[in-house]
């Protein structure tokens, strides 16, 4: 098994690049978020996850760990195969997934290709109950290495009270807010009035909506 390979990025394309690892050339497919942040040239270290199938050996590569657990949980939902799974990822980072679950919000998923609706509303319903977080190590606190000294710190992701938040956000879209934008909103005045009944945390996202507003 293939977990990890440091070496010199030779080739960038679409939805792979590869990767020379002491003179031999590795096929990574990776996420469009992922490829973005790699270099033609600059050494660059992934974590990969290995698929062995009777006809196929493939290679998969994450800028981080927290991208590779998302790809291991989105592969076990039925009707999410490898190359859907990266378009998610393509088009939604780790937090913006945790969101996007937790808000039970379909039209996220919708754009990336290959998620329809249908498909959409089982990756919420299988994983609505699931918290992916990022496997915290003493040294892997941020995997992707490249010659960029501003390359961002990964994110940790954090446990969400799916069920306090709920009804705040639920209440939120029944007042015309987008649901993501009012799942967020009611997760922030949850976490910062713990103690708070469900008419004052509704007050406050509304007024935190209104400070937005100005």
């Amino acid at each position: 098994m293939i977990a990890k390979l440091r070496g010199i990025i030779d080739t960038v394309g679409e939805d792979f690049c590869v990767i020379d690892v002491n003179g031999v050339g590795y096929l990574v497919s990776a996420s469009a978020k992922t490829l973005g942040k790699l270099k033609v040239g600059a050494e660059a270290t992934l974590l990969t996850i290995m698929t062995v199938r009777e006809d196929d050996i493939s290679l998969f590569g994450f800028a981080d760990a927290w991208e590779k657990e998302w790809f291991g949980t989105l592969t076990k939902v039925q009707g999410v195969g490898a190359k859907v799974c990266l378009s998610i990822l393509s088009v939604l980072t780790p937090a913006q997934l945790a969101q996007a679950v937790g808000a039970q919000d379909k039209a996220s998923f919708c754009r990336a290709n290959g998620v329809g609706p249908k498909l959409a509303a089982r990756i919420i319903t299988e994983l609505k109950d699931k918290i992916v977080t990022i496997p915290v190590t003493s040294n892997n606190p941020q995997i992707l290495n490249t010659d960029t000294a501003d390359t961002p710190p990964v994110a940790i992701a954090e446990t969400i009270d799916y069920s306090k938040n709920e009804d705040v956000t639920s209440a939120l879209v029944n007042l015309g807010y987008q649901r993501i934008d009012a799942y967020r909103v009611a997760c922030k005045v949850a976490a910062e009035n713990p103690d708070a009944d469900l008419a004052q945390l509704i007050r406050l996202a509304l007024k935190e909506f209104a400070n937005k507003e100005i």
